[in-house]
């Protein structure tokens, strides 16, 4: 497990980059269950640079409050990098933000129908300088796997956003 402090870290290293460029976060979250949310709002201020959160757990609110096409969720299933991105992309529309993360995935401890392993997980990114995208298989129970989406979440979003003040100036 993780410990509080490089969570906080992480969690923080966003909230300050965010502020830095003035951009607006939100969350579209299924495995995760508003962890994430959960965590960029344990930082004081984070008012400032986060919008709000979906936790869209069944595809009927990926589909209705995110925009997530029916024939993505047929095609590759709740669980795939295409659902990722558009749940990223649903978000930002939503909550008119610059910067949106989605994340989608099997936490365990069985898998769905689908077929697909336990610890998938899809987290994408729709900002400023484009869309990404980026797929993990983690191992351990539901809550590990639930804590290393969040920390590689935080990890993108950081990354992406240092990434944007590499690229713009």
């Amino acid at each position: 497990m993780a410990s509080p402090d490089r969570i906080y870290t992480l969690t923080e290293e966003a909230g300050l980059l965010l502020r830095k460029k003035e951009l607006k976060l939100s969350v579209a979250e299924s495995c995760t269950g508003g962890l994430i949310s959960a965590k960029i709002t344990d930082i004081p201020g984070s008012s400032v640079y986060f919008i709000g959160g979906v936790v869209a757990y069944s595809n009927k609110i990926k589909n209705a409050l995110l925009s997530v096409p029916w024939e993505e969720l047929d095609k590759y299933g709740a669980v795939s990098s295409e659902v990722a991105l558009s749940m990223a992309k649903g978000v930002k529309e939503l909550m008119q933000t610059d910067l949106a993360l989605g994340i989608t995935g099997i936490a365990g401890p069985v898998s769905d129908c689908s077929k697909k392993p336990v610890g998938l997980v899809y987290i994408a990114i729709s900002g400023p300088c484009g869309n990404l995208v980026d797929e993990f298989n983690f191992r351990g129970s539901r809550i590990e796997v639930r804590e290393k989406s969040l920390i590689s979440s935080l990890e993108m979003v950081v990354t992406y956003l240092q990434n944007l003040f590499v690229s713009k100036k």
